[in-house]
C-alpha cells in the first residue's frame, strides 16, 4: 500500500473515531426520543456548544475527506507517489487531527490555519498529480 493510502485510510478511521466523539454526547443531550426519531422537527433540547462544534468538525472531515481521497487515489493509480506526495499525504492527516481539539475548543484564528494547512496538502497533492 503505498504511503498516500496509508494516510488515507488512517484519515477514514479518524472520521469513525470522530463519529463516537460527537454521537456519545449529542445522544447523551438530545435524549433517545430524538435521536432514535425520524427527526422531522427540531429537538426540543440544544446541544452544547462544544457537542454541536464536534459535530460541525465531522461534517467539515466530510467535504475534506472527498479531495484528499481523489488525491490520494490520482497519486496511486498513476504510480506518482513520492516523498513529497507521501508527506503531503500524512501532513492532511496531521492537520485533521488537530483540527478537532482546536474546534472543539473554540481556538480561533489557529482553527482555520490548521483547516487551511490540510486543504493546502491536499491542494498540492492535485496539483503534483499533474506534473
Amino acid at each position: 500500500m503505498t504511503p498516500e493510502l496509508t494516510a488515507l485510510t488512517l484519515a477514514a478511521l479518524l472520521q469513525v473515531v470522530q463519529y463516537g466523539l460527537y454521537a456519545v454526547p449529542a445522544n447523551l443531550e438530545l435524549g433517545p426520543g430524538y435521536t432514535m426519531s425520524a427527526r422531522d422537527r427540531e429537538p426540543s433540547r440544544q446541544m452544547s456548544d462544544g457537542t454541536a462544534r464536534l459535530g460541525r468538525a465531522l461534517n467539515n472531515h466530510f467535504e475534506g475527506l472527498i479531495l484528499f481521497a481523489i488525491a490520494c487515489t490520482v497519486i496511486t493509480v498513476t504510480a506518482q507517489s513520492s516523498a513529497l506526495t507521501a508527506a503531503l499525504a500524512f501532513t492532511y492527516l496531521g492537520a485533521r487531527v488537530l483540527y478537532i481539539p482546536a474546534y472543539y475548543l473554540g481556538l480561533r484564528p489557529w482553527r482555520s490555519l490548521i483547516w487551511a494547512i490540510g486543504f493546502l496538502a491536499t491542494t498540492l497533492m492535485l496539483l503534483a498529480a499533474l506534473v
